[in-house]
């Protein structure tokens, strides 16, 4: 009988513990994404399992990668603004807070875009199945709240007659389920007939709790990434079948859509909210103090501070809030923030589309994310999102699809240029 080598012996048990520490991390993973869809109580479950996560992939060790630093320096370089012009107005209640969760939630984006750089695959399978689970969720809870089968939990999950699930705003669910949309909208359109048809079903579900938020942010938002996820499909798609699926499921969807909203409109509470959420002439969004006025004083008033006013401090110079995150940053983080902050959306927003229209493994969830952000940032122009747990967690996912597809992409290229000298009998240690 022969011995086992030694370094048998020992490597054995060393990569059993391996894989049993990754299928943990994906565990946990999971659960972040999932976690997402109860945040009407603080911490937030999403806070605890977000840094049980974070913690365990920084035992294991993280690194972060080159492709990333754009990302990190422009976040750091974000809340160093906020930090500086919030110490004049720290001791004012909610600042340190608003500051603490500024800094979290960064970290949150950097550690997504980091864990995706080894074993991209199985991780982002994962975290969007979390994602998924989480909408469900979340969607489930507004639409047993919206139709008061529970009396007495009305007031947690509604809101001015307007579902708000296991949030508390309406217009954040309704945020927050675009991404879950999404994801099963690609797999409504790549799945087989089975995955398809689940999918579909799920769609519909989380499409309904949307309108029943009666968010018109949201409401724009899941149309509009929904166009970009079925074009940026159709565009990278080698399959025919594919794309005569996409033609007929934009059909069909629009057709069910304007049924279900016909359906919705004939029960009168519903079509008076309705009509007076589809209106683009609410009394705080025009008018001298109005949200577009308000965006027009405030970026006059930026012009003349370079430190910003601080965070929370807007609603002293105005009634209300900023309603736009290009704004606040400017506000809440002075110059340095109100630059940044933008230079950060646009170079996601390049670099996205480039990764977008690279063939990789993940390129449809690509499609997906990229298309999500999208959908963050333009409404960042209407709704202060720069707090939004959501957007973060897709800003940095997006962040490590692009690092991973560029890696991808270098490597499939390396590889492509050995099969090619080999084939022309050169040597590939040389031509290196």
């Amino acid at each position: 009988m022969i011995a086992p080598h030694p370094t048998q012996t020992f490597l054995a048990p060393a990569l059993v513990l391996s894989i049993s520490t990754e299928r943990l991390r994906c565990l946990l993973l999971w659960l972040t994404g999932a976690s997402g869809a109860i945040v009407f109580i603080e911490p937030s479950p999403y806070e605890v399992i977000s840094f049980l996560t974070l913690a365990m992939f920084i035992i294991g060790g993280l690194t972060l990668s080159p492709k990333l630093l754009p990302l990190g320096v422009l976040l750091i370089l974000v809340n160093i603004g906020y930090s500086i012009s919030a110490s004049a107005v720290i001791d004012e209640r909610g600042v340190a807070m608003w500051l603490l969760t500024s800094w979290y939630l960064a970290l949150t984006a950097l550690f997504f875009a980091t864990m995706l750089s080894a074993n991209t695959e199985a991780r982002l399978e994962a975290l969007t199945r979390g994602c998924l689970l989480g909408g469900m969720i979340a969607a489930l809870a507004a639409i047993v709240g919206y139709s008061r089968i529970y009396p007495d939990a009305n007031d947690l999950l509604l809101l001015y007659d307007r579902a708000r699930g296991t949030f508390k705003d309406p217009n954040v669910l309704g945020a927050f389920l675009v991404l879950p949309s999404l994801l099963a909208l690609q797999r409504t359109i790549s799945g087989n007939m089975a995955q398809a048809v689940r999918a579909t079903m799920l769609l519909a579900l989380l499409v309904a709790a949307i309108l029943l938020s009666f968010s018109r942010a949201a409401w724009g938002q899941v149309v509009f990434a929904s166009m970009i996820v079925l074009l940026l499909t159709f565009l990278t798609t080698r399959s025919s079948s594919q794309r005569l699926r996409i033609v007929l499921l934009t059909i069909t969807g629009v057709v069910v859509i304007a049924l279900f909203i016909a359906a919705l409109l004939s029960i009168d509470i519903v079509a008076q909210l309705f009509k007076e959420r589809a209106s683009l002439n609410q009394s705080y969004d025009v008018g001298e103090q109005g949200r577009f006025a308000r965006h027009t004083l405030g970026a006059v008033l930026a012009l003349d501070m370079p430190f910003g006013i601080g965070p929370l401090q807007f609603n002293k110079y105005f009634p209300e809030d900023p309603h736009n995150s290009y704004l606040n940053a400017f506000m809440a983080g002075g110059w340095l923030a109100g630059a940044c902050y933008p230079t950060l959306v646009l170079l996601t927003l390049a670099f996205g589309l480039r990764a977008v229209f690279t063939t990789t493994p993940w390129q449809q969830t690509t499609i997906v994310v990229y298309a999500g952000y999208v959908g963050i940032a333009t409404e960042s122009i209407v709704i202060d999102t720069d707090h939004w747990r959501h957007s973060f967690l897709i800003l940095g996912i997006l962040w490590g699809l692009i690092a991973a597809t560029r890696t991808y992409a270098a490597a499939a290229s390396l590889i492509a240029d050995d099969d090619r000298l080999r084939f022309e009998g050169g040597s590939p240690a040389l031509a290196r």
